[in-house]
């Protein structure tokens, strides 16, 4: 009998994850405002109106770490490696809404459709606050300063209009989610 209430109660809290995770895929989804991917289209396929905002390919030197709560440590962001002076072009169509200085540092912010803003640190603008962009567009030009092991470094960031943090690479790329059978 208490093999079976074990059973019946890691079902339940299984059911319980594969719930909340479905919800924060779903409010992630809505939030990204990306279409869903049809059966024919491949799972990483980039999403149709972001791009990466370096030229080159996408190398990351540290990744995502999302805080545990608002206040908390984390990395809110990527940092991709770039070149100083390298241009900066915005991941999305959208409207500039800060171009200026936060805590010393050069940083532009993008407000996308969807109730998305991606940020670019440290970024000399060539943007003002309120001037449309879309995606590819100039922004400005990578500045040394961000810590990293590169010679220059872009912290890119993802945030929705409920400032929960999103990790920004996930505006360049498709997940399939795929559920496994419990054994």
């Amino acid at each position: 009998m208490f093999k079976n209430l074990l059973r019946a109660g890691l079902l339940v809290l299984a059911a319980s994850v594969l719930a909340a995770a479905g919800s924060a895929l779903a409010a992630a989804s809505a939030a990204l405002a990306t279409p869903r991917p049809s059966a024919h289209e491949a799972p990483d396929e980039p999403a149709a109106d972001y791009q990466a905002p370096l030229d080159g390919p996408v190398t990351v030197t540290r990744g995502f770490e999302p805080p545990s709560d608002r206040y908390a440590a984390g990395h809110r962001g990527v940092d991709l490696v770039g070149v100083p002076g390298q241009t900066v072009r915005s991941a999305g169509p959208g409207k500039v809404v800060f171009a200026g200085m936060v805590g010393g540092r050069p940083v532009v912010s993008v407000e996308h459709p969807g109730g998305v803003r991606t940020t670019y640190e440290p970024v000399a603008a060539s943007v003002v606050a309120g001037q449309a962009v879309a995606a590819g567009t100039p922004l400005g030009t990578l500045r040394p300063g961000h810590p990293c092991p590169d010679e220059a470094c872009l912290h890119w960031g993802l945030r929705t209009d409920q400032n929960v943090y999103l990790d920004p690479l996930s505006l360049l790329r498709r997940h399939r989610v795929r559920l496994l059978p419990i054994t």
